[in-house]
């Protein structure tokens, strides 16, 4: 019983290994024997005989384990009766084998901008939401009669639609010949007659309502939901949250009615392309160690570029969230091992690096403008001479009236010459060049990016968490009637920011 006791709370108490090295220092100490040279976070034995554990589990039982306010490794250890022996053998593996942190202490500043954060990516989404992949923008005035102003339904056609072309089986476009394509079978259940050809411009949102948001918005929510359910006090490791979101991405993903948009990104069709053929795993255990293998797999070989794509920065967002309270440098990291099973694509890795540290620091109050100044000057990006090129052109168009239609039109110009459509480099610019433009005004630069066309959706869902987080940093928030006008979601994006801020 005394030695059970004993060993239990080595556990938990860190100080013991203190008090255990400073007794065994004692010269000709004949009840300790260290089996290595120095305490190291790698390997530590001991031996304790039966008379020292006794005055030991006296000590130890009578203190009180640590409360820590920072992230604190819990350490694995091995516990063996050796047989015929007074004594126990006590091993202490890797600290990095497993670790389990205390709960930590978020300001209410930093809850403040996470909530606003999560409320800008939604809201900038479902805005976008009807005209996106607009690439002409002078189609959305002429479609729907004037400039997106707040949230409306899409229309059942669209003017630029390339849906057809998408391949219904996998990552990319062409045709499908197999008896049974992940759409309308493994995804998307009810959703191959717009994919067919059969007519050649039917939208990507097909019969969406005003107000609701896109697949990637939508497993965005998924991955928070998740988050909050299975480690809402932020302990536990990142890999075991990585397997529980991805758990729950499979399931909602091929439930036929779990969600109401009608088109998949390639990321999507690739990864269910190589479930379906891998044997379609279902646990957490079984999915982690799928997708780790394909990413090992795929980052290895040549890319698939339509995996480079902006649209990989919202299932990033949920991660940067999740660890804001974290070192940048460690943030970052969880952010990229979890995008790399979902787009394993070696030349992205780089650009979430960018956008997740800026939206890590302007989530712990750091000054947007400032920040993307420096990012602008990034070399993925173009180096200084990008940033200088971008800082000319709103100095040249510094005359025009704000509000106006003008001014629309020089950000829809600066837009295309950017980068308008899904890959990564120019939507990052695009998207850098709204956040510098817009970094005091939400409302302005999600409708600026609505109205802006092309791949709004996604690059509205990034730039909407920056500038919420921004508008949370001054005291503002997303205006009220955004957060009012979102449809299906809204009761479960009102649910997760619940659990986030109290």
């Amino acid at each position: 019983m005394v030695l059970n006791k004993l060993t239990s709370r080595l556990t938990y108490l860190q100080r013991t290994c203190c008090v255990l090295y400073k007794a065994a220092l004692a010269p000709g100490n004949p009840h300790i024997c260290f089996q290595s040279q120095a305490v190291s976070s790698r390997c530590l034995t001991f031996t304790v005989t039966a008379s020292a554990a006794s005055v030991f589990t006296l000590l130890f039982l009578s203190q009180t384990p640590p409360q820590l306010n920072s992230p604190a490794s819990h350490v694995s250890r091995k516990h063996s009766i050796v047989s015929g022996s007074e004594d126990t053998v006590v091993e202490e593996k890797s600290m990095e084998e497993v670790k389990i942190m205390s709960r930590p202490q978020l300001s209410d500043q930093l809850k403040k901008a996470k909530a606003e954060a999560i409320w800008g990516l939604f809201v900038a989404d479902a805005l976008s939401m009807p005209v996106h992949w607009y690439y002409e923008p002078s189609d959305i005035k002429h479609e729907y009669g004037s400039w997106i102003s707040g949230f409306i339904a899409p229309h059942g056609k669209h003017p630029s639609s390339i849906l057809r072309l998408s391949a219904v089986d996998g990552s990319g476009r062409g045709a499908s010949s197999t008896p049974r394509p992940l759409i309308g079978n493994v995804i998307l259940h009810d959703k191959l007659q717009y994919w067919d050809g059969s007519n050649p411009n039917n939208h990507y949102h097909q019969g969406m309502k005003a107000g609701d948001n896109t697949l990637n918005a939508v497993m965005a929510l998924h991955e928070l939901q998740t988050m909050n359910l299975f480690d809402g006090d932020l302990i536990k490791p990142d890999r075991d949250v990585r397997a529980a979101v991805l758990e729950d991405y499979v399931k909602f993903m091929t439930t036929p009615g779990s969600h109401n948009d009608t088109y998949a990104e390639s990321f999507h069709r690739s990864f269910f392309r190589a479930w379906a053929d891998s044997g379609e795993p279902k646990s957490a255990a079984d999915l982690i160690e799928f997708a780790e293998k394909r990413s090992l797999t795929m980052l290895k070989s040549q890319n698939d570029h339509q995996l480079a794509v902006v649209g990989s920065l919202v299932p990033a967002i949920p991660w940067v969230i999740r660890n804001a309270h974290k070192p940048e440098n460690e943030c970052v990291q969880s952010v990229v091992d979890f995008v790399k099973l979902t787009h394993p694509v070696p030349s992205l890795v780089s650009y979430v690096e960018v956008y997740a540290r800026l939206l890590h620091a302007v989530l712990n109050g750091r000054d947007l403008k400032t920040q993307v100044m420096q990012f602008l000057g990034n070399s993925i990006l173009g180096g200084p001479s990008n940033r200088d090129k971008i800082l000319k052109r709103l100095d040249d168009s510094a005359r025009i009236p704000r509000g106006t239609e003008t001014r629309l039109q020089m950000y829809q110009s600066m837009i295309s010459l950017l980068g308008s459509a899904c890959y990564i480099e120019g939507a990052l610019k695009s998207l850098l060049f709204l956040a510098l433009e817009f970094h005091d005004d939400f409302e302005g630069g999600v409708l600026a990016n609505a109205n802006c066309g092309g791949e709004n959706c996604h690059r509205g869902a990034a730039l909407g968490a920056l500038l919420a987080a921004a508008a949370a940093n001054r005291g503002a928030e997303v205006p009220t009637k955004f957060k009012s006008g979102l449809n299906s979601l809204k009761p479960n994006i009102e649910s997760v920011i619940k659990d986030i801020v109290t």
